[in-house]
């Protein structure tokens, strides 16, 4: 990896040198290296808060390499950028990645019975570096799609396609070197354009939200699965955009801990990025007139000034308990398939 003196590229040296060697053979000595000592971590349902090396180890990694001893983490997304903290906090240097972890299920993983067998666990990160140690970590897991793969249905059939999510389609989702500080992504003000649109909803035509103005005609939107991945505006509007309204017409969204660009490529998340009220039935589950939060994380990718994919994943394990409905809870009384 070239040498990157700037604050960005520095960020980006700890995090692509911590991240391996936390999945290593010595994890504990591993995360007293690349964390801070006060490094706050949150992490989907059901490991939530962590604070400090040994929580980190105890409560995710080492349950995560006894599901899967022979683990690695194959990423398909990965860049830098500056959050200035105006919303929800967290300002600072951040260093998102997403893709999944890969390795043979051996032992079960927070209640999802192991296969023997190769599994893909999807996961999207944030991480907030200072001093050369990672500080703040914001992760999310595709617990359900785990689930899924084991042969135990948490949700219907996804709407949308269930597949293994890819990276991008020109293969350039790994930003090792630069940019330069203060260069501006071609990426963040499209989707703040995007976020604009869809918040002009008129309750009635979801043309209204003008998504074409913003979307490429053969886009790709790769949701978590419960709803899956589609392709063109129509696929994202049926499969994803127009249930998510019936079900929470009131949405807000905005709460971000972190949003920033980097060249051809943007990402945000927020705990929470939505708040709303369950009005209608969603992935099965009937309203219960609930208010919602939702922890979700986006990732984007535009080209010639179209967004062209939109990477997505939602913590629904803890959607669904504000619903009333415990998906993990319900693993052991769940008939195999």
């Amino acid at each position: 990896m070239t040498a990157i003196v700037t604050p960005l590229g520095r960020a980006k040296a700890t995090a692509w040198k911590a991240l391996p060697d936390l999945l290593g053979p010595h994890p504990l000595e591993a995360a007293r290296r690349h964390l801070s000592g006060h490094t706050q971590w949150v992490v989907s349902h059901p490991i939530h808060e962590l604070i400090g090396p040994d929580q980190v180890v105890e409560s995710f990694l080492e349950p995560l390499k006894r599901a899967m001893p022979d683990v690695e983490q194959r990423t398909e997304l990965f860049f830098a950028g500056h959050w200035d903290g105006r919303i929800d906090g967290g300002a600072g240097t951040w260093v998102t990645c997403t893709g999944h972890y890969l390795g043979t299920f051996k032992e079960p993983l927070w209640g999802i019975p192991p296969t023997g067998e190769p599994a893909w666990l999807r996961f999207g990160a944030f991480y907030r570096v200072e001093d050369g140690q990672i500080a703040e970590a914001r992760i999310l897991l595709d617990l359900v799609d785990l689930a899924r793969q084991a042969g135990w249905p948490l949700l219907p059939p996804s709407s949308g396609l269930e597949l293994l999510v890819p990276g991008p389609r020109n293969a350039t989702g790994i930003q090792l070197n630069g940019p330069e500080d203060g260069a501006r992504s071609a990426c963040l003000p499209l989707v703040e354009a995007m976020i604009g649109g869809l918040g002009r909803y008129n309750q009635k035509d979801l043309r209204s939200m003008g998504m074409d103005q913003y979307w490429r005609s053969d886009m790709m939107w790769y949701g978590p699965c419960g709803i899956g991945s589609s392709r063109g505006i129509d696929g994202f509007q049926r499969h994803h955009q127009q249930p998510f309204l019936v079900a929470f017409p009131d949405r807000k969204g905005g709460h971000h801990r972190a949003r920033f660009g980097e060249g051809d490529y943007a990402a945000s998340t927020g705990w929470p990025s939505v708040r709303a009220t369950h009005a209608g039935p969603y992935l099965g589950t009937p309203a219960t007139h609930r208010p919602i939060t939702m922890r979700v994380m986006d990732w984007w990718r535009q080209e010639d000034g179209l967004l062209v994919e939109n990477w997505v994943l939602i913590d629904l394990p803890h959607l669904f308990l504000q619903m009333g409905v415990d998906l993990l809870a319900a693993l052991p009384q769940t008939e195999k398939r």
